[in-house]
C-alpha cells in the first residue's frame, strides 16, 4: 500500500487486544485507517495531535461498537462523518452493512474518498452535502440506521436526521453521558421531527474502558 503522505508525523500505538474482538479478519484495514488517522488526518486538520496517541480508544473502537445495535444488512447514514467517524470504524466492523457517509466540506469529503479507495471498502459510498439539503435527502434517505458522532444537540440532530430515515427505521447516534438529559430536554424538538420518545443504549462493554451512549429515537411518521 503507497503511503499516506512524505510528511512526518506521529505514529498511532498499535491496537489493543479488544480491537481483534471487534475487527476479526480485517483489523489491518482497521490498522491501515488509524495510520491514515494519525498522518493524513492530522496533516489535513480532521484529527488534533493529541488525539494521536488514544485513536483506538476514544475514536476507532468508539465508533465500531455502535454496530452492536444495528441489525444484520442494514443501510446506514452517517450524518456529519467529518474524518470517518463512525461511519468508517462500523463498515470496517461490519462488512454486511452499506454505509453511507454525508459531509459537507470538500476537503473532508477528499479525505474520505482516499482513505475509501485505499482500503478497498466496497460497502462504502460518500456523498458530499448537509444532511438537510434536499439532494441528500433523495439520494440517501430511507435509510434503515441514520447514526452520527458529536455533531449537534440531540433535538437539532434529530431535526437532521430523522428525515433520512425510513419509516420504522432509526436514528442511532453517539453521545456522551449526559445524553438522558438532552432526550428529557429536546423531547419537543423531536416529537415535532417525527421520532419516538428517546432512549438510551450502552455499547462497548469489555471492549472500552469506559463504555458509550447511543440515542436511540424511531422514526414514527
Amino acid at each position: 500500500m503507497r503511503p499516506v503522505t512524505d510528511s512526518v508525523t506521529p505514529s498511532p500505538d498499535g491496537p489493543p487486544e479488544t480491537a481483534a474482538r471487534v475487527f476479526g479478519d480485517r483489523l489491518r484495514l482497521a490498522v491501515r485507517y488509524a495510520e491514515w488517522l494519525a498522518d493524513a488526518g492530522v496533516v489535513r486538520g480532521l484529527i488534533g495531535p493529541r488525539e494521536v496517541s488514544r485513536l483506538w480508544e476514544r475514536h476507532i473502537l468508539n465508533s465500531a461498537v455502535v454496530g452492536e445495535v444495528i441489525g444484520d444488512g442494514a443501510r446506514v447514514v452517517d450524518v456529519g462523518s467529518g474524518a470517518g467517524l463512525p461511519g468508517i470504524p462500523l463498515a470496517i466492523a461490519r462488512p454486511d452493512l452499506t454505509v453511507q457517509l454525508v459531509e459537507p466540506l470538500l476537503r473532508r469529503v477528499t479525505f474520505l474518498n482516499e482513505v475509501v479507495d485505499d482500503l478497498g471498502l466496497a460497502n462504502v459510498e460518500v456523498y458530499r452535502g448537509r444532511a438537510e439539503d434536499r439532494s441528500v435527502v433523495d439520494a440517501v434517505g430511507g435509510a434503515d440506521v441514520v447514526t452520527s458522532r458529536a455533531v449537534a444537540p440531540v433535538g437539532r440532530l434529530m431535526g437532521w436526521s430523522l428525515p433520512l430515515a425510513a419509516v420504522g427505521g432509526s436514528v442511532r447516534a453517539l453521545k456522551g453521558s449526559s445524553v438522558g438529559e438532552e432526550l428529557e430536554r429536546d423531547a419537543a424538538e423531536i416529537r415535532q421531527a417525527g421520532g419516538s420518545a428517546g432512549r438510551v443504549l450502552t455499547v462497548g462493554e469489555g471492549v472500552l474502558e469506559q463504555p458509550t451512549y447511543v440515542a436511540v429515537v424511531d422514526r414514527l411518521n
